[in-house]
């Protein structure tokens, strides 16, 4: 038996925990999606995959709860075929189902894996014949993986019509293993996870199949300071380059920030540079995770994990390298958070605490964000979903004894504007001495599908507005996007191309040219039609039959609209968009509904236009000041 050394990274399911799993994935080599044998592929299973496609993150599929009833692997397969556009490729088929489930048939080895039945913690497993009724499904599904494999491989496939019998195990495995690097096909395992049923083929499956860091080969960045793209290869000998891929509080030794080495040797009291801050950072210790315990290091080598302590300003996303040899690695994208709630403390040491442990759960989880709205001085703390919030507020009062009144949950809305408008604007000021004086003709239009943030154009002529003026008109849109001109919601999306302008020798300066843009779009965008946007949901419900009436007429009092029906393990599953704002509490009225016999997930689909009716009515609120209470 040889030694394996498997980093396993676990992520929660939740749709709120997005994050989570988007960190991970970044800095993984191979993943292994867990899908339930009667739920199949849900939401958050097309979410996740979705990721996994986004990092080209190779991965093998294990459907579990294979002892639930309802359980059905080969439902599961060909949703992971349908569903996801995978090429799912069985590597077993389980001998029976729900309480009758006993094993896996091994199709590669063409023999059974049956668990004894009573013996603790599913350790002891005996290799038997292949049950008669399953020899036929058996030779089907092996042809299946056969033809699968052999079809990634010219010369496999050529020996699989001619002479089948000469591939040996070793070769096909070899071959399997390139596909799956390759991302053209994930192998399925099968098991009971809770009663380590399956477990131990899963764990074969991982060291046989999974890339390890050699496979994956070079990551590239560029230098921060020349811009040139550098190539890192996973060697110890090589220079270091580390990502922080997320950074935990630790009660014992503090600040922890986990980081995934792709090459070089770290080593415990080196410095190492920050290319996000062009600072050296002292790494004073170093440890192994293993969950919440810490075993300490001297060496981390590449293509391992480690956490370590020390830092100064180490945030996620950042590339930690060696000093003499910098590289920037690409850094991560978050979504932005959609709800937010007002938290007011209880006492003044209250107070006190609250400050600190906000930015520490800031500095832990990036999709979350503390603001102070100016105008009633109230913390509102914005997330991506109730669930989130909540278990942020629990830790507040758990781990840093910070008690906060809360109000009620809040949609994080946004402006866009509908139309084009050309708009000139002379910013102009004498105060004796030298005065301010910028001109700018510029076009505020809906950015282009696909694109977000600002989306400027330049196309003035003749050098009107001097080119080092340019970059301060748009970083003065830039900065003026976040202000809308209905309620102050930030605009995620525009165009601007400036056309024409003109400056003065004396007195056009840089600060002129941003006052001139942000003046200049708060004036054009009252006239081009702004609405509101709100984030819409992707909402499921599964549930039985004799429901579905009471659940749809909720839905359409909600502002929802069904999409799609179908069934699925006896039940009916509903899928919808909805609004956030018509969201909220849903889960105690699906409960009323269905006298809890349903369940619902929901997770963020994209942000659309408020209804005017609707639109006048919040705008009325957010004027009065009572949107957060």
């Amino acid at each position: 038996d040889q030694e394996y050394k498997i980093n396993i990274i676990d992520t929660p399911g939740h749709v709120d925990f997005t994050v989570e799993v988007e960190r991970s994935l970044r800095v993984l080599d191979g993943t292994v999606a867990v899908f339930c044998a009667v739920g199949g592929v849900e939401p958050q299973s097309e979410t996740v995959w979705r990721q996994a496609d986004k990092y080209k993150v190779p991965r093998i599929a294990f459907v579990n709860k294979m002892d639930r009833v309802g359980a059905d692997f080969f439902r599961v397969v060909s949703e992971i075929k349908e569903k996801l556009g995978a090429h799912p490729v069985p590597m077993q088929i389980p001998i029976g189902s729900e309480e009758n489930f006993t094993g896996v048939i091994d199709l590669i080895e063409r023999r059974a894996i049956q668990w004894v039945e009573d013996e603790a913690l599913g350790m002891k497993y005996e290799y038997t014949e292949i049950p008669e009724d399953l020899i036929d499904e058996t030779e089907k599904w092996r042809e299946n993986l056969v033809e699968a494999v052999c079809e990634q491989d010219d010369d496999l496939l050529e020996r699989f019509f001619e002479d089948r019998e000469s591939i040996t195990v070793e070769e096909f495995m070899e071959v399997t293993r390139k596909a799956v690097i390759d991302l053209k096909i994930v192998p399925v395992f099968c098991g009971a996870a809770f009663k380590n049923k399956g477990i131990q083929r899963l764990l074969d499956g991982i060291v046989a199949l999974l890339p390890s860091p050699l496979d994956v080969g070079a990551v590239y960045g560029h230098n921060p300071y020349t811009k040139k793209e550098e190539e890192r290869t996973p060697d110890p000998s090589e220079s270091l380059t580390a990502l922080a891929f997320k950074i935990a509080t630790d009660p014992f030794v503090g600040r922890l920030a986990y980081l995934r080495i792709y090459s070089g040797t770290l080593k415990a009291g080196e410095q190492v540079l920050n290319s996000r801050t062009n600072r050296k950072e002292r790494i004073t210790r170093l440890y192994q995770m293993h969950a919440n315990k810490q075993n300490p290091k001297e060496v981390i080598e590449a293509g391992d994990i480690c956490a370590v302590v020390g830092f100064k300003d180490i945030k996620t996303g950042d590339t930690l390298c060696d000093p003499k040899k910098p590289i920037a690695l690409e850094t991560m994208e978050f979504p932005d958070p959609v709800i937010s709630i007002a938290v007011e403390p209880k006492t003044q040491d209250d107070i006190d605490r609250l400050g600190l442990a906000l930015g520490k759960l800031m500095e832990e989880d990036p999709t979350f964000q503390v603001k102070v709205n100016e105008d009633t001085g109230q913390t509102v703390i914005n997330g991506m979903g109730e669930l989130h919030l909540e278990i942020l507020l629990d830790r507040l009062k758990r781990e840093f004894k910070v008690e906060c009144n809360q109000g009620i949950p809040q949609v994080n809305y946004k402006e866009a504007i509908t139309q084009p408008i050309e708009h000139r604007e002379v910013f102009k000021k004498q105060t004796g001495g030298r005065g301010k004086f910028a001109d700018i003709v510029f076009r505020v239009e809906p950015a282009d599908d696909g694109v977000t943030g600002l989306q400027f154009i330049n196309e003035v002529k003749g050098g009107n507005v001097p080119r080092e003026f340019i970059p301060s008109v748009e970083k003065g849109f830039e900065e003026a996007m976040r202000n809308g001109p209905l309620a102050g919601f930030p605009l995620d999306k525009l165009k601007v191309t400036l056309l024409d302008g003109s400056s003065h020798p004396v007195d056009s300066d840089q600060l002129s040219f941003e006052m001139a843009a942000k003046i200049g779009f708060r004036n054009a965008s009252k006239m081009a039609n702004p609405v509101l946007m709100e984030p819409i949901m992707a909402a499921e419900v599964v549930t039985p039959e004799e429901y579905m009436g009471d659940i749809i007429s909720d839905f359409n009092r909600r502002r929802g609209q069904v999409e799609g029906m179908e069934s699925k393990a006896g039940a009916r599953v509903i899928k919808a968009k909805v609004p956030l704002a018509e969201k909220f509490g849903y889960v105690t009225v699906l409960r009323t509904l269905t006298s809890g016999r349903a369940t619902s997930t929901m997770e963020f689909s994209h942000y659309d236009e408020v209804p005017p009716e609707i639109s006048k009515q919040l705008l009325e609120k957010i004027q009065g000041r009572t949107l957060f209470v």
